[in-house]
């Protein structure tokens, strides 16, 4: 009887790291998928904002991390769960700049000496939290020509008193005004970092863990 009832406790105790290893197994596919949608949505985030400001439209809300649906962010959790053996269910909160998912291992305890763990999945959440690392930062400084000054080559009168003033056009829309250039934008950093995102010179941009971080809740 003592034997048997420590082989009972043996394959009790192998019952319960049984069950543990498959509830780590799924706390990885929660852990991973939550942070893969983090990192989709900021990367969408990135873009967006870029473009808005290349272009002149409104880009405030998306430099606080607002302004981009979340069904990508979700579908890219969803996938790295299927890659971890677990289905994820992933929802978007708060704009949304946090996305709460919830994995099931596909994989179950298996049999033990434990009734029902052929049966039995485990379940873990996680979230992954997208913050911005950035604000507006000054003002940039006007261009020659711009905010009331003249420009080299703008003086008052330019084109006229000999009505001979150049009347093709060229590079000018049809109100005769040349199309305008966004402004640039300068962005002050957490981390002490300054961005001047300048329309007319994309060559030095911000990536995307520039502007927002990524992280799991607690």
């Amino acid at each position: 009887m003592a034997v048997a009832g420590l082989l009972f406790l043996a394959f009790a105790f192998f019952a319960v790291g049984q069950a543990a290893a498959t509830r780590n197994s799924a706390q990885t596919a929660a852990d991973a998928a939550a942070l893969a949608a983090g990192q989709k949505y900021r990367d969408q985030l990135t873009a967006k904002l870029l473009d808005a400001i290349r272009t002149g439209a409104p880009w405030e809300d998306l430099l606080g991390g607002r302004g981009v649906p979340g069904g990508e962010a979700c579908a890219s959790a969803q996938w790295f769960a299927g890659r971890n053996d677990a289905d994820v269910t992933c929802t978007a909160d708060s704009y949304p700049t946090s996305f709460a998912v919830r994995a099931d291992t596909r994989k179950t305890v298996g049999r033990s000496v434990i009734p029902g763990t052929e049966s039995t999945h485990a379940s873990a959440r996680a979230r992954a939290v997208v913050e911005p690392r950035c604000g507006p930062g000054p003002e940039p400084e006007p261009k020659p020509g711009e905010g009331g000054e003249p420009g080299p080559g703008q003086g008052q009168g330019q084109g006229q008193g000999d009505g001979q003033g150049d009347s093709s056009g060229a590079g000018q829309d049809e109100g005769g005004d040349p199309p305008a250039t966004p402004s640039a934008v300068n962005l002050a950093c957490e981390d002490g970092k300054d961005w001047s995102v300048d329309p007319a010179d994309l060559r030095d941009l911000p990536g995307a863990a520039d502007l927002f971080s990524v992280r799991l809740a607690e």
